[in-house]
C-alpha cells in the first residue's frame, strides 16, 4: 500500500501503548486503516522508567497496528507528556527595516525563532512555541498580521517546556524499536484536536484529559491556548485506592473500578454487593458498591480540585463559556460529569474522537483514544506544511531560474528547537545497543 498519504500515531500511555494508523478520505475525514494495542510495561506518570520493557511494548502495538492495516510501518508521530511539563507566556518582538514591505510569515518565524533561544533552568528544553496575537506598532489583538505594515512587530507566545531527559528517553525507545520519530507532540495538544470543535475553542474551553498515570489540561479561549498543565494523578492512583481499601489485588480492583465503579456515592444503592473470588481457595470476599463509590469520589474529588486551581490559576476561569470537555480512559467513569460540574459550578461533557474519523472503528471511538487519534490528526497537519513548505521551495527554484529576482515567503519552521536537539544528539552519537 502506498504510504506517502498515511499518518501513524503513536501513543506512549501509562497503560497503554496504542499505535493508529490512518488515511484521509476524500471528505477530509480520517479512515482508520488498522490499529494496536499493547500494556504499557516501562512507563510511570507518562515518563519513561523502563527502556527495554517499554521497547517491547511498543514492538507489539505497531506490530499489531502493522499486521491489522497491512502498512510497514516506519515514521511515527508521538505523544509526550509527564509532571515534568510546564507551560509559561513570553512576549517576543521585531523591529523592522522598511514600512513599504508587508509584514510576511518570515518575520513571525523570525520571532518564533528567537523564542527557541531563551534561557532555560538546566535540563530543561523548549518543546513548543505557539503564538496568541500579535502587536503590531503598539496595536494590540491582531490574530493574524500578514500583509500589514509596521516597523514593529510583538507577539504574545505561550511556551511549553520539558525534560530533556525524558523526551531523550521517548526518542530512544521508538528508535530502537526500529521507527523514526516524524515529530513530537504535548499530549493534549493532541487530544484537543480529536474532540475540540473551533466554536469551542472560541468560546473559551477546559480541556480534561484523565489518563492511567497524569491528567492533562489544556485551556482555549478566542481560539488560542492560554494554558496548560499536567496533574500528577490519574486513573492508577483511584486502582491503588480501590486496591488498599478493599484489600484485594491490583486486577481485581482495576475490573472493579471498570465493571462497577461510579464518581458519586449518592447515586448507588446501599444493598448493592459485589463478590469477588477469594485467593486459593479462600472465601469470596463481598464488596459494597456503595463503599467502592466512597472510595472513588473522594480521589476524583481531589483530582478535580486540582483542575478547578488550574482554572483559577490560569486567569480564564470567567471567560470559558464552553465550560470542561473531559477525555481520556478516567472520562468513562460513570457519574464523573455531574460531579465536575458540582465542584466546579461548570458546563460538562464527555470528549469522544469521533468527529474527525470516518464511519466503522468504532471501539477507537472510546475517550481512552482521544490522545492517539489526535496524534494522527497532527501529523496530518504537519505534512500539509511540509508539502506548503516544498511547494514554496520549488517555486522559488523556478523563479530563480527564470532569472527573476523574487520575495517568496521561505518555508515556515515544522519542527521545534527541542525536538531538533534531541534529534541531533542521536545522529552524533551511535547508538549503543542494549545487551
Amino acid at each position: 500500500m502506498e504510504t506517502n498519504d498515511i499518518i501513524v500515531g503513536l501513543d506512549i500511555g501509562t497503560t497503554k501503548i496504542c499505535t493508529i494508523v490512518g488515511k484521509k478520505n476524500e471528505f477530509g475525514k480520517i479512515d482508520i486503516l488498522g490499529y494496536g494495542k499493547s500494556e504499557s510495561l516501562g512507563v510511570t506518570r507518562g515518563v519513561v522508567t523502563n527502556i527495554v520493557n517499554t521497547i517491547e511494548s511498543i514492538k507489539m502495538s505497531v506490530q499489531e497496528a502493522s499486521g491489522r492495516s497491512n502498512v510497514e510501518i516506519g515514521n511515527v508521530y508521538v505523544g509526550i507528556a509527564g509532571q515534568h511539563i510546564k507551560s509559561l507566556q513570553h512576549r517576543g518582538q521585531k523591529m523592522r527595516n522598511s514600512l513599504e514591505d508587508e509584514i510576511s510569515q518570515t518575520d513571525i518565524d523570525a520571532i518564533v525563532e528567537d523564542m527557541y533561544k531563551l534561557a532555560m533552568p538546566p535540563g530543561e528544553e523548549i518543546i513548543h512555541v505557539i503564538p496568541q496575537e500579535y502587536i503590531v506598532d503598539s496595536e494590540q489583538g491582531i490574530k493574524n498580521p500578514i500583509g500589514m505594515s509596521g516597523i514593529r512587530l510583538e507577539a504574545n507566545c505561550h511556551i511549553i517546556t520539558g525534560q530533556v531527559t525524558a523526551a531523550k528517553n521517548i526518542y530512544k525507545c521508538v528508535n530502537r524499536a526500529g521507527l523514526h520519530t516524524e515529530g513530537l507532540f504535548l499530549e493534549p495538544l493532541a487530544s484537543s484536536e480529536a474532540v475540540l470543535t473551533d466554536e469551542e475553542k472560541e468560546a473559551g474551553v477546559v480541556l480534561v484529559d484523565i489518563g492511567g498515570g497524569t491528567t492533562d489540561i489544556a485551556i482555549f479561549q478566542d481560539g488560542v491556548i492560554r494554558h496548560t498543565a499536567v496533574i500528577p494523578f490519574g486513573g492508577n492512583v483511584i486502582t491503588e485506592d480501590i486496591k488498599e481499601g478493599c484489600t484485594i489485588i491490583r486486577s481485581q480492583a482495576e475490573l472493579l473500578k471498570i465493571r462497577f465503579g461510579s464518581a458519586l456515592a449518592s447515586e448507588n444503592q446501599e444493598n448493592e454487593i459485589v463478590s469477588i473470588p477469594g485467593l486459593r481457595g479462600r472465601e469470596p470476599k463481598e464488596i459494597s458498591i456503595r463503599n467502592l463509590a466512597n472510595i472513588i469520589q473522594a480521589r476524583m474529588e481531589e483530582i478535580v480540585e486540582h483542575v478547578y486551581y488550574e482554572i483559577k490559576n490560569s486567569g480564564f476561569e470567567k471567560k470559558l463559556v464552553a465550560g470542561i470537555v473531559i477525555t481520556g480512559g478516567g472520562a468513562q467513569l460513570r457519574h464523573i460529569v455531574q460531579l465536575v460540574e458540582f465542584i466546579t459550578g461548570m458546563d460538562t461533557r464527555i470528549g469522544y474522537p469521533n468527529e474527525h474519523l470516518a464511519k466503522g472503528a468504532d471501539e477507537l471511538k472510546s475517550p481512552m483514544y482521544a490522545t492517539s487519534v489526535g496524534l494522527v490528526i497532527k501529523g496530518f497537519h504537519e505534512m500539509e506544511k511540509k508539502k506548503l513548505a516544498q511547494k514554496k521551495i520549488r517555486d522559488k527554484a523556478e523563479f530563480e531560474k527564470k532569472g527573476k529576482s523574487d520575495k517568496l515567503v521561505p518555508p515556515s519552521r515544522t519542527g521545534g528547537g527541542f525536538f531538533d536537539a534531541i534529534k541531533k544528539i542521536f545522529e552524533e552519537e551511535p547508538d549503543n545497543e542494549l545487551k
